[in-house]
C-alpha cells in the first residue's frame, strides 16, 4: 500500500502544494484559497460571519498524510498551532496503512431537538396526548423544512422524556429526531422546535419553556477501527493497560481524551465546522451512565493491537461556513467528501490515529522527547531568531537534552557572537 504521500514532509512548501494539487485536482485559485498567498477569507468575507470584526486571526493549515481510509486514500486538511499533531497523526496512518488501514462506519443518522416543559400536571396525560396526535405534529414540523424533506431529510421520531426535579415535580422533555442530510442541522432543528411550540402548547395545556437542539447526538454515532501486528507484546501491552488507566482514572481520561480531539478538532476548524459541538457531544457522550471514560479502546489480543473509536460526531458538508469560507471550502474537496457521514467517519479515523500515536509516545520514548524534537523550531523563533538563524538554533536544541526557550536565547546569542567574531577576523583580513 505504497502512499501518494511518501516523502511529503521533505518538500519544499511550493513542492507539497504541488503534490497535493495533482492528488486532489486543485487548480491554482483553490491553492491560493488556503491563505499560502494571503488571499484566504477575507475581511468582508468576516463581516458577515460575525459581529463586531476587528480583523483574522490565521492559523496554520497542514496535512496529515498516509491516511488509507475503508480502501480510500486521503490527505486530511489540519488547522492547528500545536508542534507535533500533524506529524505524529501521519506517522501514526502510515502504521496502520502497513497493517489494512482503517475501517469505519456510522451507527444512526439522526440529530436531537428538544422542548422543555419545565413542569407538567399529570405526565400520563401529557404522553398519552402527544402520542395520539404523533401524526398531526410530524406533518407541522416537516412543513416547516420543506427543502430538507425534499432532500430526503425531515423529523423521523418524537419522544417523551420525563424527568425528576429537585421540588418533587415532574419535567417532560419531547425529543423530535431529525434526519440532516449533509448538514450539521442546528438551524434547521432549531426552526422546528420553535415551530411547535405553540401547537403543542395548545394541544397539552402545558407551558413550553426552551426550544433548543442538543449536542450529545448518541443518535449518530461514528466507529473506526484498525488492527496493527507489528508490534511488540512489551508495547503492545503497554497500549493495552494505558487505555486502562484512561478508563479508570477520569484525571488520566481527560488528557487521553484531549489527545484524541487532538486529531478531530484540527479537521472540524479546517473544514469550517462546529468543533465546540462536537467536543461538548463527546465527552458527554463519555459522561453517560455516570462516570466519564475514554473515547478509544486498545486492546493486545492474539499478537495484534486493536484500536476502536466509539463517538457521536455531527458535521456538516454543506450550508453554514462549509460554503462560505474559501480554505474551508477547498479542505472539503481535498478530503473527497461529498457527505457529512464521509466527514465523520474520517474525524473518527483521525482521532484514532492521534490516540495511537500519543499511547505509542507514552509507552517508549516518552512523549516530552519527540514533541520537544518538534518544538525546537518554534523556540528558536520565540527566542528572537530569524529564518536563517532559526535552522542554526534548532540543530543545535535538537543535540541537547535542554530544549527550553532560555536554552534558545542562550545559543542563539552564542550564534551571533560566533557570527560577529567571524566577521570581525574577516574584515582585519582584507584590510
Amino acid at each position: 500500500m505504497t502512499s501518494p504521500f511518501e516523502g511529503f514532509s521533505k518538500l519544499t512548501l511550493e513542492q507539497r502544494q504541488a503534490r497535493l494539487k495533482e492528488f486532489a485536482g486543485l487548480s491554482h485559485e483553490e491553492i491560493e484559497a488556503l491563505g499560502a498567498s494571503g488571499s484566504s477569507l477575507t475581511i468582508d468575507q468576516a463581516e458577515h460571519l460575525i459581529e463586531n470584526v476587528v480583523g483574522l486571526f490565521t492559523l496554520p493549515l497542514g496535512i496529515a498524510t498516509h491516511f488509507n481510509i475503508d480502501g480510500r486514500d486521503v490527505a486530511i486538511p489540519m488547522a492547528v498551532e500545536e508542534t507535533s499533531i500533524v506529524a505524529a497523526a501521519s506517522a501514526s496512518a502510515k502504521w496502520v496503512r502497513r497493517n489494512g488501514g482503517f475501517k469505519t462506519r456510522a451507527l444512526g443518522n439522526l440529530i436531537i431537538g428538544q422542548i422543555q416543559f419545565p413542569t407538567v400536571r399529570d405526565p400520563e396525560v401529557f404522553s398519552n396526548l402527544v402520542e395520539a396526535n404523533n401524526a398531526m405534529l410530524l406533518t407541522i414540523a416537516n412543513d416547516t423544512v420543506p427543502n430538507l424533506v425534499a432532500r430526503g431529510g425531515g423529523i423521523r421520531e418524537l419522544q417523551v422524556r420525563r424527568l425528576a426535579r429537585p421540588d418533587g415535580e415532574t419535567m417532560a422533555v419531547l425529543h423530535l429526531l431529525c434526519d440532516p442530510c449533509d448538514a450539521m442541522g442546528a438551524n434547521l432543528i432549531n426552526q422546528v422546535c420553535e415551530a411547535l411550540k405553540g401547537p403543542l402548547e395548545q394541544l397539552t395545556g402545558e407551558s413550553v419553556g426552551l426550544c433548543i437542539l442538543s449536542n450529545l447526538v448518541d443518535t449518530k454515532l461514528v466507529e473506526a477501527t484498525c488492527e496493527i501486528s507489528d508490534i511488540t507484546p512489551e508495547l503492545g501491552i503497554a497500549i493495552q493497560e494505558a487505555t486502562l488507566f484512561a478508563n479508570v482514572d477520569q484525571y488520566r481520561g481527560t488528557t487521553h481524551n484531549k489527545g484524541v480531539m487532538n486529531g478531530i478538532d484540527p479537521v472540524l476548524i479546517a473544514t469550517g465546522n462546529d468543533w465546540r459541538a462536537v467536543e461538548a457531544g463527546i465527552h458527554s457522550y463519555m459522561s453517560l451512565g455516570g462516570r466519564y471514560h475514554s473515547i478509544t479502546e486498545w486492546k493486545y489480543e492474539d499478537g495484534k493491537l486493536k484500536g476502536r473509536f466509539l463517538a457521536p460526531i455531527a458535521v456538516g458538508t454543506v450550508g453554514g461556513v462549509t460554503r462560505i469560507h474559501p480554505s474551508a471550502r477547498v479542505s472539503l474537496k481535498i478530503l473527497g467528501v461529498q457527505h457529512a457521514e464521509d466527514l465523520a467517519r474520517i474525524c473518527a479515523a483521525t482521532g484514532l490515529a492521534q490516540n495511537l500515536a500519543a499511547l505509542r509516545a507514552l509507552c517508549s520514548e516518552g512523549i516530552v522527547q519527540g514533541h520537544m524534537r518538534l518544538h525546537a523550531a518554534n523556540l528558536a523563533l520565540a527566542a528572537g531568531a530569524d529564518k536563517d538563524e532559526i535552522p542554526l538554533v534548532e540543530q543545535k536544541l535538537r543535540q541537547e537534552a535542554r530544549i527550553t526557550l532560555s536554552r534558545a536565547k542562550e545559543l542563539l546569542e552564542q550564534i551571533r557572537l560566533a557570527q560577529a567574531a567571524a566577521l570581525e577576523d574577516a574584515a582585519q583580513l582584507r584590510g
